[in-house]
């Protein structure tokens, strides 16, 4: 994992009475606990507050917990843990935010856009200035900036994404290709932004 942001260290607490035996509590604490700094940093990217995205991971853990006995095994665990985390984040959203997270999909399920993995974008965001890269990238719609956080932070799989937000592998082009894309004008707007003539050259040139 790419590290662009904040992370967390620190444990869960479960209460005895949410496993039997210790089984399941054991088998979940062995799938889940290694998730921690990836979930944290996450929801510290959603929430923008380190409180309330400490709060969304604790929810997370709990919920997931309670449901841990519907998991089925040989299925991707993480892209369970994090879609649980989405959606509890979109359940604490106002009716307007949760509108602006799913806005525009029906406009980006039409062609697919070419998604590289090495973009001018993406040599732009790992050339400039980590704090006019994270300022870029707060600056996003939800529903792109969870995309590229996904991709890029996580380094996760267009399939893996899609499952997440529940969207089509389509769809995740696209937010993608929109949010590189935004970054990249933002910080070759930035009046300190590092080689931007240079890149400014390189990106024209494709």
């Amino acid at each position: 994992m790419r590290s662009i942001g904040l992370g967390s260290q620190g444990m869960i607490g479960f209460g005895a009475s949410s496993s039997q035996g210790g089984q399941p509590l054991a088998g979940f604490e062995e799938l889940a606990m290694p998730l921690f700094d990836s979930l944290y940093n996450f929801a510290r990217w959603l929430a923008h507050n380190s409180n309330d995205a400490e709060d969304l991971v604790q929810e997370t853990y709990l919920k997931a917990l309670r449901g841990f006995a519907s998991f089925q095994p040989g299925t991707n665990f993480r892209a369970w843990m994090f879609q649980i985390l989405r959606n509890t984040f979109l359940s604490s959203c106002s009716k307007l935010e949760r509108r602006m997270t799913v806005a525009m999909d029906s406009e980006e399920d039409g062609p697919e856009l070419a998604v590289e993995n090495v973009t001018p974008e993406t040599i732009l965001m790992n050339r400039s200035n980590s704090q006019l890269v994270q300022r870029a990238i707060d600056d996003l719609p939800v529903h792109y900036r969870e995309t590229l956080l996904l991709c890029e932070v996580e380094e996760m799989s267009y399939q893996e994404i899609a499952e997440i937000l529940s969207i089509p592998i389509g769809t995740v082009m696209s937010r993608l290709a929109r949010a590189r894309k935004a970054v990249r004008e933002s910080l070759l707007s930035a009046p300190s932004a590092p080689l931007s003539t240079d890149l400014s050259r390189h990106i024209d040139t494709h």
